[in-house]
């Protein structure tokens, strides 16, 4: 596929503790970081990753779980508002019709017992373990060799699956990621960027790079600007004054002239126009479907309705986003990590975290069972060290 061409603006500003600020469009609505708030925050975007991952998780399959039928059986399971994780089908109602994914047991209310494993929490965890191995002067290569270490190729799927065979075949990026790939702007990349957010707080441009570097490996075109946008949007949530000012600022990390950041206008001004969260659905599934459910462009969408219309409330934010469709549990996982950035672990109701006993599951070697909180602590020294240098373990 061919990649928009752009030029993406500088970054200006900082806060008052130091942090480089949201930049030109979003300096008017930053508010300054808290000393001492840092890791509430970060702890905010794990837990806020992890539990919108397990929200989405059971209807994951964007061309089967359609906006519809997603909320038929929130209706028929009385679970309208979605307030919690999503209920168990009653008996008789688990037919044809209402088909959760075969893992739907470990995360529906009532059954969840931490975390079950998902990539979209294993890339994380790989992303984590990336700076700490490499430091941030990582490069790309390095993280083809880091993947090769610490994932099991069977839990890669579209890009990454492919990319993963290439590096296996002895290529290199920039190859790894169009040598016989179709999913180059899948979504793939886009869920493995918050890492790059948590340690760059209130630096979208760097956070922006740290994710390009990453993204090249498997992605070209709007598949890379998915995860500049997405980290420096969760990046500009440690300072942004909410949702709004913070996806200003994630739009000067990408060119203009792209689909991904015409997208991402579209979706705002729809919402600027007065249209309900349902209708702005409706307006951009007619504009973007033809590209299938998993492409960054509609996923994009999704996520930026679900972040306004939630309006800074994590509730709302990971139910909208859920209920909009298409690849549910990736979506719910990016809107929960930037509204748990945006109010912190502590504000997050406790439905949401106190099933996940602190615990996840990874496919990623040596971190099945890790404590979440210990993740967090290791993303927060991440974020104060500014070296290049790797991070020392615990």
């Amino acid at each position: 596929m061919t990649p928009d061409t752009g030029t993406a603006r500088t970054d200006t500003g900082r806060t008052d503790i130091g942090l480089t600020g949201t930049g030109t469009a979003g300096a008017a609505a930053t508010v300054p970081l808290p000393a001492g708030t840092l890791s509430d925050r970060v702890l905010g975007g794990w837990l806020g990753r992890i539990a919108g991952n397990m929200l989405g998780k059971p209807v994951e399959r964007g061309d089967y779980w359609t906006r519809d039928r997603i909320d038929r059986y929130l209706r028929l399971t009385g679970a309208l508002p979605l307030t919690d994780y999503l209920p168990e089908p009653p008996e008789g109602a688990g037919g044809e019709d209402f088909e959760l994914r075969p893992e739907w047991r470990e995360c529906v209310r009532g059954r969840i017992r931490g975390s079950c494993r998902d990539d979209d929490v294993d890339y994380a965890i790989l992303a984590l373990d990336l700076l700490e191995t490499y430091g941030f002067g990582f490069t790309t290569e390095q993280v083809g060799e880091l993947w090769l270490l610490r994932l099991p190729y069977l839990q890669t799927f579209t890009a990454e699956r492919v990319a993963y065979r290439n590096l296996a075949n002895g290529l290199r990026p920039p190859l790894t990621a169009t040598y016989d790939n179709p999913y180059q702007e899948w979504i793939g990349a886009l869920i493995r960027a918050d890492v790059h957010g948590w340690v760059c707080p209130g630096d979208p441009r760097r956070a922006a790079a740290l994710a390009r570097r990453d993204a090249v490996l498997s992605h070209t075109g709007n598949g890379v600007y998915g995860a500049m946008w997405a980290a420096a949007l969760v990046a500009a949530a440690f300072t942004a004054a909410g949702p709004r000012p913070a996806l200003e600022a994630a739009l000067e990390r990408i060119p203009a002239s792209s689909r991904l950041a015409r997208t991402v206008r579209r979706t705002i001004a729809l919402y600027e126009a007065g249209l309900g969260w349902s209708q702005t659905l409706d307006e951009l599934e007619r504009e973007t479907s033809r590209l299938g459910w998993i492409h960054v462009l509609p996923n994009v969408a999704v996520i930026t309705a679900g972040l306004l219309y939630g309006e800074g409330d994590f509730t709302r934010t990971v139910a909208l986003t859920v209920r909009g469709g298409l690849d549910t549990d990736s979506n719910g996982a990016t809107a929960g990590s930037v509204a748990g950035v945006l109010c912190g672990a502590a504000a997050i109701p406790p439905q949401w975290t106190r099933p996940l006993q602190d615990r996840v599951r990874s496919a990623v070697f040596g971190f099945d069972g890790a404590r979440i909180s210990e993740l967090a602590a290791r993303t927060v020294r991440l974020a104060g060290a500014d070296t290049g240098e790797p991070a020392s373990r615990p």
